[in-house]
């Protein structure tokens, strides 16, 4: 017998990506069904690296604590010599934190815990992932999508007025759209394990013979856990053994090294790189979301962190839009998300150039902190500003004071999944801005100044942001700067508001 709901979205795939749109969607009141092929939790630690962008939008959704609880930063990079000696490098040039950016280092965490984490935060906000759960079909109609599933309880009909393919590389929501995937499959072969083994120190990344991709092997200890994440690269049409036995002679023969004994595998993939990008982010009420929308080479720790800032950015639009916002905001998903992807796409493919000419160092731009939306139809300046932070950046952090005397951080203020206005004010409040601080569902507005409700007392906002008096920036739900405006020209900003659905219900 076949059962019949409805829902507002319906998320195909509980990865990374699915799960951060789960739990943006869970906060703002939306009701949306995450379901997953898979009848269990995906084991392994394919994406291991959170990237300092990504630190910031996990600090929103409430788990950056327990993340860096559970796990831990990278350890040196110990590249071996043939004779046994040995250099030592960090993975990534170590910059200070800065007022404007607090989070400089990746973090390490496996695969299979951020995504526990996330799956106990989707719980405290009263959701669940439905495990073994098949989308077998859909067709969408101009009032929204009508899905068909397979699942425990038997075949189903959804009605739901938006699905999001978060269902990986082979999405079954992207082939069934007919977006094409161009790109092209790179010409290395490899393998990733989680293992238990003894014969190496937890204190190092060990890599050996890095260059030479017939022999090279890298064997890292996986941060929060007992495992150590084995790669290596293979060749083209070689039958790999990854049993315990299989792993222990792979690494004795690259490493020469005996006493390196593999005892227990838990989870392993033998797997081609690929660089593809879809075509298209979005057909009518259907989004595609992570790996669906694009995979990249694992160099340089991109992929999983595209994926969770891909669904941080579609999940405000989808809620306003469902709340009565024009349905072209959601055109701006593509127009912001997919060039990010395709920068990274050619980021990631140089580092593995790199790593097979013999060196990889992380640099700023893998920490992700610099991508922006500046040609965004959403970023706005009136007038157009010449210097200080721009429409479509991020949104820098800064130390602050509040007017009753505590301490606090801007990211304090953002947090939450709403808009953010601050004005700029000298002594005396700026002129309107009694006018513009009208109540609005889903906009807070602060004062920054002397007789404002934030005291910039270090004048880190000052630095960051270069606020003239009477300039307000707004903020977006995902912490770029939607807007900035001068005092004259409020009136604008009412209208921008209300093109974003902003105080809508």
């Amino acid at each position: 017998m076949t059962s019949h709901s409805s829902t507002d979205v319906l998320i195909c795939g509980a990865g990374t990506a699915g799960l951060t749109l789960a739990i943006d969607l869970a906060r703002r009141g939306v009701s949306f069904r995450l379901i997953e092929k898979q009848a269990t939790p995906f084991p392994g630690s394919r994406g291991k690296g959170i990237q300092p962008r990504t630190q910031e939008v996990f600090e929103d959704l409430g788990i950056l604590d327990k993340i860096v609880a559970r796990g831990g930063f990278y350890p040196r990079q110990r590249c071996y010599r043939d004779d046994g000696s040995y250099i030592e490098t960090m993975l990534s040039e170590p910059d200070d934190a800065s007022p404007a950016e607090p989070y400089q280092l990746p973090l390490m965490l496996p695969q299979f815990l951020t995504e526990q984490i996330m799956r106990e935060r989707l719980n405290e906000l009263g959701y669940q992932v439905e495990f073994g759960c098949e989308l077998l079909g859909f067709e969408q109609d101009s009032d929204g999508v009508t899905v068909t599933l397979s699942g425990p309880a038997g075949p189903q009909t959804v009605r739901a007025r938006y699905l999001v393919g978060a269902d990986g590389g082979r999405s079954f929501v992207r082939k069934t759209l007919g977006i094409g995937f161009p790109g092209k499959t790179l010409d290395v072969r490899a393998i990733v394990a989680d293992v238990t083994l003894t014969g190496l120190d937890r204190d190092a990344w060990h890599q050996f013979n890095d260059g030479d991709m017939q022999r090279m092997v890298a064997i890292c200890p996986l941060a929060g856990t007992e495992f150590f994440q084995i790669q290596a690269p293979v060749p083209p049409d070689e039958q790999v053994d990854l049993s315990a036995q299989g792993l222990t002679t792979l690494v004795a023969s690259r490493t020469g090294l005996a006493d390196i004994v593999v005892h227990d595998v838990s989870w392993a993939s033998d797997y081609q790189m690929s660089a593809r990008l879809a075509e298209r982010y979005r057909v009518d009420r259907v989004c595609l979301v992570g790996d669906a929308a694009h995979i990249h080479p694992p160099t340089g720790g991109q992929g999983l962190n595209t994926s969770v800032q891909d669904a941080y950015n579609l999940g405000w639009k989808l809620a306003a839009v469902l709340r009565g916002a024009p349905d072209n905001l959601l055109d701006s998903y593509e127009a912001e998300r997919r060039p990010v992807a395709e920068s990274v796409l050619g980021l990631s493919t140089r580092l593995l150039k790199d790593q097979k000419a013999g060196g990889m160092r992380r640099g700023r731009e893998t920490r992700q902190l610099d991508i922006g939306y500046m040609d965004s139809p959403l970023a706005i300046e009136l007038p157009q500003r010449k210097s200080g932070v721009r429409a479509g950046e991020r949104a820098p952090d800064a130390p602050i004071r509040g007017a009753a005397g505590q301490a606090s951080r801007l990211f304090q203020l953002f947090k939450g999944g709403h808009w953010t206005l601050l004005f700029q004010t000298e002594q005396q409040q700026a002129p309107g801005v009694q006018e513009m601080a009208e109540p609005r569902a889903g906009l807070r507005v602060h004062t920054i100044g002397p007789k404002g409700d934030v005291i910039d007392a270090w004048e880190h906002i000052h630095d960051a942001y270069g606020l003239a008096p009477g300039e307000c920036a707004l903020i977006r739900p995902d912490g770029y700067v939607g807007a900035i405006v001068a005092a004259d020209r409020l009136d604008e900003l009412d209208d921008y508001l209300d093109r974003m659905g902003v105080g809508d219900n």
